[in-house]
């Protein structure tokens, strides 16, 4: 049986003689959430809206669900959720008349709890004008997870939200995962996507540059753990102390970081050295790399100073 509810392959798309998607191929499996990743302009919102059937390829195939987005977008709606990265309703309509038109077209009963829980329940008889910008993305939202799609597409869901409001989103992202809903995130929040993924696929100048599970694309990078350690004196202020697997050091701050392949022998060697020199720690941390150092590796921008 095949799992896959998304698939894009070869997919192209031009905007003039600007190339935004480059022929790129994935695969997104059901009960998934799937990050793609990049910088501006490399191609995420364009990917999207092409899957979402809002915008036509220039060349591949595009399938979700077993649905051609170009030829069936009204088949296609049926059935997935769409948050756009802006998206607009009439200034005049009220917020619980907004959920019972999508409802509607759905053929469901109106979902005020989802309104409840983003926050959005004192709000209900209030006009779209007369909501805040944070407000405006959280009915978007709700109208967009309130059927309960089978396919979720998510453009910069938390962009301008309160903190409330991003963790509950993603309780409701869990909650729908674990309901084997397939949801696709286009996010600039690279925590978020480590988070959240259980594969993600990083986006530059309309290519893929990577793919993978966030573990999977941290370890293919140049590995570095990073090491930052304070102590109460000055036994590692000496820059030309060396520490076994250590590539790299600064100092930040009251603390000075390491920069190792093998962090293993890298802490064992620093407490050595602070015991020897009858200093005190106060403070270790090890950090394996992140996926936001991953992406900024990847695009060229890493800087570990």
């Amino acid at each position: 049986m095949n799992d896959s509810i998304i698939e894009a392959t070869d997919f192209r798309k031009t905007y003039g003689d600007l190339v935004a998607v480059d022929s790129i191929s994935l695969e997104v499996k059901r009960g998934e959430i799937f990050g793609l990743l990049g910088p501006n302009g490399a191609g995420k919102t364009s990917t999207l809206e092409a899957l979402e059937g809002l915008r036509s390829p220039d060349g591949g195939s595009l399938q979700v669900m077993g649905i051609n987005p170009t030829r069936e977008p009204h088949k296609l709606r049926k059935l997935v959720g769409v948050q756009l990265q802006t998206s607009g309703l009439p200034d005049s309509i009220r917020v619980n008349e907004a959920m019972e038109l999508f409802c509607a077209y759905h053929n469901v009963a109106p979902n005020y709890d989802v309104l409840k829980r983003l926050g959005l329940e004192e709000k209900m008889s209030r006009q779209y004008y007369m909501l805040s910008a944070g407000q405006k993305r959280r009915l978007a939202l709700a109208l967009a997870i309130a059927h309960n799609p089978s396919v979720l597409f998510l453009d910069e869901p938390t962009a301008g939200l309160d903190v409330p409001s991003r963790i509950e989103l993603h309780k409701l992202m869990g909650e729908l995962k674990e309901a084997d809903t397939t949801i696709m995130l286009a996010t600039h929040d690279m925590a978020e996507a480590e988070k959240l993924a259980d594969r993600v696929a990083i986006l530059l100048r309309g290519r893929i540059a990577a793919t993978g599970t966030p573990r999977e694309l941290t370890a293919t990078g140049s590995g570095l753990t990073k090491v930052s350690v304070r102590t109460s004196g000055s036994s590692l202020s000496d820059p030309d102390i060396a520490f076994p697997a250590v590539t790299q050091h600064s100092v930040k701050d009251e603390y000075t970081i390491y920069y190792s392949t093998d962090p293993g022998p890298t802490v064992s060697a620093i407490i050595a050295h602070i015991k020897e020199q009858k200093d005190t720690l106060v403070d270790l941390r090890v950090e394996r790399p992140s996926l936001e150092e991953r992406f900024l590796e990847l695009t060229g921008t890493r800087n570990t100073q």
